[in-house]
């Protein structure tokens, strides 16, 4: 059980107490507080029917799916539905309005989130509206109304409501909660004492063993408050991560020193969960077909992982030991990510169903040195090829010493099946993820030669 929880909601204090800590904000809301715009649709964090609006301590706003958001993970911070983006007076919000008048509703269900969505954007100026609106399904109206309302809004002032939550919480008494950590030091004094306690970053994960699952979760640790955990610190060799660190701050960061990773972060779920969902979460939970892993893999990243004092630090690839075992001892947990600084040559290429928001048949990252026509150096890396995240050892070698020519990549092709042996399941055949394999690493040769290919851009 969790007490205390002190957060602002829609503009008004509320402490929570004698709540279980798997409680999410929206079953909350609904059956308690009784605001009903915020719906229930997929209740797994994929159609943003739930979504609301998250002002943490630092004053950033972001869209959340408030049907995997904990309510212990809200403690300090200020929360507004879509009851809470109209005015006190009554006053419609710009893109409440401009849905109106652009009839960007009709059965309504999933117009509450999306105009949640669009405030975010608004009150940000984010005016890609595409990518913000991935999260949001939207069945029977289209698209084209609704993008047509958000360009609409786009140009109205901010209303003076949607910016006062940051200056009430400096002044919101926000007590110690127990089970929530404020410095690294007490994350591993609270896990060193109850080894057996899952830790809970962004919920986008473990949000789904209570809503879909419907598992009662043992202790928990929340370490969202653990300010250093959500640090970038770029130094002069290396990139530094906190594993709390979210999707979307290090997309930002990315487009600076790799943005063909920046790129595919981009296609990391939707707004909503690259804004909740975080790296280091991305990584401790092994998947297979986890898209960080494979572009810092390529990039040489290392893990600094600690145990109350101690600290051990590890080559990410080596972290994955097997489908569902990764090398993370009792009491353990994953601090630090260190990207080496490098010239950027970075070259990743997810492949899926769909473009938004869906899980990747294979994920191929490719970081290859070339220098007066020979290839010196190469760390290629796939998500979806095996139970593990794994490099192309075999590959690589077949290609490094050699021309970078068309026949050095035919013999790199060839060696991709003495690395992998893929399966087949429901996002891809074994056959099909070969070859998907073979030519990504044909198109990170061509595009080295000019022949770039944007997947986003259809030409006759």
């Amino acid at each position: 059980m969790s007490d205390g929880i002190v957060f602002l909601l829609n503009g008004e204090t509320e402490r929570v107490a004698d709540v279980p800590a798997s409680r999410t904000l929206l079953d909350w809301l609904r059956e308690e507080k009784r605001l009903t715009g915020t719906k229930e649709g997929c209740n797994e964090g994929d159609c943003g029917a739930c979504t609301v609006l998250v002002t943490d301590r630092n004053g950033e706003t972001r869209a959340h799916n408030a049907c995997i958001l904990f309510l212990p993970q809200l403690h300090g911070k200020a929360v507004r539905t879509i009851e809470g983006i109209s005015g006190p007076d009554g006053a419609l919000h710009p893109v409440q309005a401009a849905l109106i008048a652009r009839h960007g509703s009709q059965c309504g269900f999933c117009t509450p989130g999306i105009a949640v969505s669009l405030a975010a954007a608004h009150l940000a100026g984010d005016r890609d509206h595409d990518r913000v609106l991935a999260g949001n399904l939207c069945r029977c109206t289209g698209y084209a109304p609704i993008i047509r309302a958000a360009e609409d809004a786009a140009a109205a002032p901010v209303p003076a409501w949607m910016t006062k939550d940051g200056a009430r919480l400096a002044s919101l008494d926000v007590p110690p909660l127990a089970i929530a950590p404020r410095s690294v030091d007490e994350l591993a004094v609270s896990l060193g004492n109850d080894p057996d306690a899952v830790l809970i970053a962004g919920a986008t994960d473990v949000g789904l063993w209570a809503t879909k699952q419907l598992r009662d979760l043992p202790d928990v640790i929340f370490i969202g408050d653990v300010a250093e955990l959500r640090e970038i610190r770029v130094r002069a060799d290396t990139i530094r991560l906190g594993a709390m660190v979210t999707i979307s701050r290090l997309r930002e960061a990315m487009e600076t020193y790799h943005p063909h990773f920046a790129a595919l972060l981009r296609r990391f779920g939707s707004e909503q969960v690259r804004n909740a969902g975080t790296i280091g979460g991305n990584i401790a939970n092994g998947s297979p077909i986890g898209d960080g892993a494979p572009a810092l893999i390529a990039l040489g990243a290392e893990l600094i992982l600690r145990r109350k004092n101690k600290r051990r630090r590890i080559a990410l690839e080596d972290f994955f030991i097997d489908y569902g075992r990764q090398d993370l001892r009792s009491g353990e947990f994953l601090e630090w990510i260190l990207i080496p600084r490098q010239p950027d040559t970075l070259r990743c290429y997810k492949i899926s169903k769909r473009f938004d928001q869906d899980i990747s048949a294979l994920c191929g990252c490719f970081n290859i040195t070339v220098e007066d026509g020979c290839v010196t150096a190469a760390r290629i890396a796939f998500g979806g090829m095996a139970a593990t995240v794994k490099r192309a050892r075999a590959t690589e070698a077949a290609l490094v010493g050699q021309p970078w020519s068309e026949a050095t990549i035919r013999r790199g092709q060839a060696a991709l099946a003495g690395d992998f042996t893929p399966i087949s399941d429901m996002r891809a055949s074994a056959g099909y993820r070969l070859k998907v394999a073979e030519n990504l690493l044909m198109r990170c040769f061509l595009e080295s030669r000019g022949e770039a290919v944007n997947v986003l851009e259809v030409r006759p």
